[in-house]
């Protein structure tokens, strides 16, 4: 499958803008600029996207009408019509003193620090172990460990980026243990691009004023979550291993009789028997929510990735913070429609790719924040049509990726972007000769359950690293914070939740925050119907995956659009 003709009469309009624009440099946006395009044109400013939730710690405030309904619903356990009681009164499954949920890049990292730090530790993962959004991560992980940058100029950037809205203990955190992540990542066997003099190679990301970006060609997540992987089952015969309990979600925490963590309730998919697991301490690292679909827009996350660690935290009374924001990473794949959504690398255009228009003008400087590249592309193809159109209606603009092996010589594309180059060879598609079709793609939740900079909650005994986490990056997250967050943040959890475990007495495990929350919902009025956590997607509906199709918002989009 190549481009159909009337896609190639606009190609040729990039073709030939190429040798100009190879030799221009476009502006940046300046600050009210910048502001005006996203209050205008991003997601997150469309009010009829958002309602208020009506009950738990955090009612009253906005959040997507998807993740809201996710957070109030009935409990799976109660719509399934389990005796609470008989649950409780179960001999337990499993005893530990450091329950992980979640078998990504972030539950590996505390499993390991956990361990290393005398817990006895059990993940429990959804779908395999390694099955999480760590695997597709593409671009690079951020560390300020050159001569020429520092903590504090990447402090700025994430600040910046954030729209000054982080939370500045955890970005301190961040930055400040970054070095040492990849002394670490790099001592377990991660293999970095390097110079040939065996220094680390380093790029610039979108928002980054220094070249930090550290990567493993275009799938350094992948290649985190493999050394990870293989040195967490590397301690399975230690004296103190790491248990791994695949395709067994959690459904429910455990409180104890002073209000904390006690362990959890699991759920087998493979028989569906519940699963209780007591634990001195429980770290949530289940990553986001993607596949709530926000907005009806296409995702890059995997198959599990439905929001379930906000929801179980939230029910024992865990407050969220920034979870009215979503990140649209600005390049997903909008054709051919098999890989809609689909992550291109933010490194693509680190390397020097442009993005244009069907005119194959260049409309917005390619390394702008993720938001606000995101929102200039949605401007082309509304407010400007000068977007592309395929033959299904979904919309895109031009990421004219040959430019990079004009820049930085022939050859550069296939040496650092591989997975890339065979993902669009695939459907007929040479990346170093012919530019991608782009469009904005639900990527990451920004915001998550609150923690401190050890990765605590305010609930004793529970913890929260990775995604499911809010607060670190504000209202956007700059490319290559996200496998430094699951890393720097897992670490700590792990070292954190260890240290706690030994000096907690196991309480008398119980369900009894699910009979409040049932009186909260009533007193709400709230009604039965959805329960959650949703554990997994439902496709059988075949609901449209284009931005602005969403049949809930499509009006006020649209008069969004006109009356800005």
């Amino acid at each position: 499958m190549s481009y159909p003709a009337e896609m190639k009469e606009s190609i040729a309009k990039v073709e030939a803008s190429r040798p100009a624009r190879q030799h221009q440099a476009f502006p940046k946006l300046d600050p009210q600029e910048r502001e005006d395009i996203l209050r205008t044109y991003h997601p997150d400013y469309i009010s009829g996207a958002f309602r208020e939730i009506r009950v738990g710690p955090n009612k009253g405030d906005r959040a997507p009408h998807e993740l809201a309904n996710a957070l109030e619903a009935e409990p799976l356990l109660i719509r399934d019509g389990f005796s609470l009681k008989k649950i409780v009164q179960q001999e337990p499954d499993a005893k530990c003193d450091v329950l992980v949920i979640g078998g990504g890049g972030a539950g590996a990292s505390a499993a390991l620090l956990a361990q290393e730090n005398g817990a006895e530790v059990l993940i429990s993962t959804k779908l395999r172990f390694g099955d999480a959004n760590t695997m597709m991560a593409q671009g690079g992980i951020q560390a300020a460990d050159k001569d020429n940058d520092s903590p504090a100029l990447h402090y700025l950037d994430v600040m910046g980026g954030g729209a000054f809205a982080c939370d500045p203990d955890l970005v301190e955190a961040l930055v400040m243990d970054a070095p040492k992540v990849i002394a670490w990542l790099e001592s377990l066997g991660v293999m970095f691009d390097k110079e040939p003099d065996g220094t680390m190679r380093t790029i610039h990301g979108g928002g980054t004023s220094r070249k930090r970006m550290h990567a493993a060609r275009d799938y350094t997540g992948a290649e985190i979550m493999r050394v990870l992987r293989d040195e967490v089952r590397s301690r399975a015969g230690e004296p103190i291993p790491i248990r791994v309990w695949e395709f067994r979600p959690a459904v429910e925490l455990l409180l104890d009789e002073k209000n904390r963590i006690a362990g959890a309730v699991l759920k087998d998919l493979d028989t569906s028997r519940l699963m209780i697991v007591h634990a001195r301490a429980v770290i949530i690292a289940s990553g986001g929510s993607g596949r709530l679909h926000y907005q009806g827009f296409p995702t890059t996350n995997h198959y599990g990735a439905t929001g379930d660690g906000l929801v179980l935290a939230y029910r024992v009374g865990a407050r969220l913070s920034f979870i009215d924001t979503m990140q649209y990473h600005p390049t997903g794949a909008a054709y051919p429609e098999q890989i809609l959504g689909q992550l291109v690398t933010e490194k693509v255009r680190g390397l020097g790719a442009q993005v244009c228009n069907a005119d194959g003008e260049q409309f917005v400087y390619p390394l702008e924040t993720r938001d606000v590249e995101a929102a200039a592309f949605i401007r082309e193809c509304t407010e400007r049509s000068k977007g592309v159109v395929t033959s299904t209606g979904q919309m895109g603009v031009w990421l004219d990726a040959p430019l990079i092996d004009l820049l930085r010589g022939p050859g550069t594309i296939a040496a650092e972007l591989p997975a890339m180059v065979r993902q669009f060879n695939r459907f007929g598609i040479d990346l170093a000769h012919e530019p991608i079709l782009v469009y904005p793609t639900l990527h990451y939740q920004n915001g998550g359950v609150s923690i401190r900079p050890d990765a605590g909650t305010s609930i004793p005994g529970l913890f929260v690293a990775g995604e499911a986490s809010g607060g670190i990056h504000g209202r956007n997250r700059l490319m290559g914070n996200s496998l430094l967050d699951i890393c720097v943040f897992g670490r700590r959890a792990g070292m954190a939740a260890a240290l706690l475990a030994k000096d907690i007495a196991p309480g008398n495990p119980h369900l009894a925050h699910l009979d409040e929350w049932e009186h909260l919902r009533r007193e709400a009025g709230l009604e039965e119907g959805q329960a959650s956590p949703i554990l997994l997607p439902d496709y059988t509906r075949k609901t449209s995956l284009v931005l602005l199709r969403h049949p809930s918002i499509e009006e006020e989009v649209a008069g969004h659009f006109k009356s800005n």
